[in-house]
């Protein structure tokens, strides 16, 4: 373990430049004094490292001095070749860069290790895109990668959900993120953390003002708040529905991301009860899908929306037809 822990300092200094001890130990699970004595074994041993105390301090790598790493565990070489859906490397225009990338990475393989990354290469496939998602539209993410990796604000004209028409924002952005297939800009909006689908981004302009980001905030602090508030927000609703039990398959399939529980099923009886949540009532009449073969239990309030909507159905059908207009 503590080899391992000496060659990831060495390769975080190497690659980072200067790195403040108490950043090393939390990105290593040790103890600031644990780092201290792994940096006089790296010294110790040869590797010109040094520590600067201070406000700005941190513990740095000589200068000119660089190390070629190669000895990579036979786990940590299939590791490498398990990665996210391609997908996400073609919307940022990374397919080529990635593959030249592995090969590289393969040659450098110790020799033993090769045949498993290859192997794993070809027998596991990581997916990221939801079922059933169909056709979404094409987004570009040029000119928001252009403001993230040049520190620099952006104007969209955006529409978020219920919004008829898009409307423009600035933003001061933290980074991207490729969830299930859906890219999302982390940004913040008049200090306020926000997220905005690209696939909602009607356009696009880099500003010449640096960004604006709350000091010591990374992307991953400002993803996990947000996505908090979307998974855990008050505003829901939670239904108890029962499924006829032939179609108990096709419904695990089509309501997988509001299940909150495996639906309850004790083998007997003809209907099966499951619960599912949703972020707003309206949402419920995703349920009229599946016609006859869901009823929802409760609330009251879930069941009258139901209802509703298939009255305003029966009401479309009844009309006149369009083809007689």
């Amino acid at each position: 373990m503590k080899s391992d822990r000496l060659l990831s300092i060495l390769l975080l200094l190497q690659t980072r430049g200067r790195v403040p001890a108490h950043e090393l130990a939390g990105r290593l699970e040790v103890s600031v004094r644990t780092i201290y004595r792994d940096i006089e074994a790296l010294s110790a041993s040869g590797v010109p490292v040094y520590a600067e105390r201070g406000r700005h301090g941190g513990i740095e790598l000589l200068a000119g001095f660089r190390t070629d790493v190669t000895g990579l565990t036979a786990d940590e070489s299939r590791a490498l070749f398990i990665l996210a859906a391609q997908g996400a490397h073609a919307a940022l225009g990374l397919d080529a860069a990635l593959g030249s990338a592995l090969r590289k990475v393969m040659a450098a393989l110790p020799a033993p290790h090769r045949p498993a990354a290859e192997v794993t290469s070809r027998r596991i496939l990581v997916d990221a895109t939801r079922w059933r998602g169909g056709p979404r539209q094409a987004v570009d993410l040029q000119v928001l990668q252009d403001a993230v990796f040049t520190d620099r604000r952006l104007r969209l004209r955006y529409r978020h959900s219920g919004e008829r028409e898009p409307r423009t924002r600035t933003v001061d952005p933290y980074g991207l993120v490729a969830k299930a297939g859906v890219w999302y800009l982390v940004a913040d909006r008049r200090g306020v953390p926000r997220l905005f689908r690209a696939d909602r981004v009607r356009s696009a302009r880099l500003l010449e003002e640096p960004v604006r980001r709350r000091e010591g905030v990374e992307l991953a602090d400002v993803w996990e708040a947000l996505r908090r508030q979307v998974e855990e927000r008050e505003d829901g609703i939670e239904v108890t529905v029962r499924i006829r039990r032939e179609h108990l398959d096709m419904f695990r399939r089509m309501a997988a991301s509001q299940l909150t529980a495996p639906p309850d099923d004790d083998g007997d009886s003809e209907w099966v009860t499951a619960r599912l949540a949703y972020p707003v009532l309206r949402a419920v009449r995703q349920l009229l899908a599946f016609s006859d073969r869901v009823e929802v239990l409760d609330p009251p309030e879930a069941r009258a929306e139901l209802l509703a909507g298939a009255r305003s159905v029966t009401e479309l059908y009844r009309g006149k037809s369009p083809a007689h207009d």
